[in-house]
């Protein structure tokens, strides 16, 4: 009998319906049961079986192709990372090598600026210097006429003449000039 054929039989005597493999009352259910896997096993492992592993065959070969790409990727990553790395450092030194030459322009600029502004000062200093003698020389003069007219005037009030002439002038303007020069009659 069949394990269909035994179904009927098997609902009609109470059974619950259940098969129990390691009831020995049913021995002839297993060995039965052992014969129908035994000739179905190749089917089921041509059929199910040998799809189910080339499946997960070429599952782990896409697994293990995405690890190497994956890892292959990691170390292209790590490279480009060192590169960048490499060519920040150089833009580093890059950036501070303009720095500092921007820096030594600037100071040259700096002390061209002083050394243009310190002539400019000493030129206009010499300048303020020659207007200053000039103007001090325009002042002795004016002094020196006031003088000789004073001188006169004083003279002509103690001689109780008229002192005022050219020749008297000139007299006193020699007397002015030895007096400067330190030269005495």
């Amino acid at each position: 009998m069949s394990m269909l054929a035994m179904l009927p039989l098997a609902l009609e005597e109470g059974h619950g319906g259940g098969f129990n493999p390691l009831e020995l009352s049913h021995l002839g259910n297993y060995l039965w049961t052992l014969l129908i896997f035994a000739l179905a096993l190749p089917a089921i492992w041509k059929f199910v079986m040998g799809p189910i592993t080339k499946a997960l065959t070429e599952r782990d070969g896409r697994a293990e192709r995405a690890i190497e790409a994956a890892q292959k990727a990691s170390a292209d990553a790590d490279r480009a990372k060192v590169e960048v790395e490499a060519r920040l450092a150089e833009a580093r030194a890059e950036a501070a090598r303009i720095v500092a030459e921007s820096r030594a322009r600037a100071e040259l600029v700096g002390k061209q600026v002083e050394a243009a502004s310190k002539t400019e000062a000493d030129k206009l200093l010499e300048q303020a210097r020659r207007e200053i003698e000039v103007e001090k020389q325009k002042a002795l003069a004016a002094i020196r006429g006031e003088v000789v007219e004073l001188t006169l005037s004083a003279a002509g009030a103690v001689l109780q003449r008229n002192v005022g002439t050219d020749d008297d002038r000139r007299l006193v303007g020699d007397v002015l000039v030895k007096m400067k020069s330190g030269v005495r009659r």
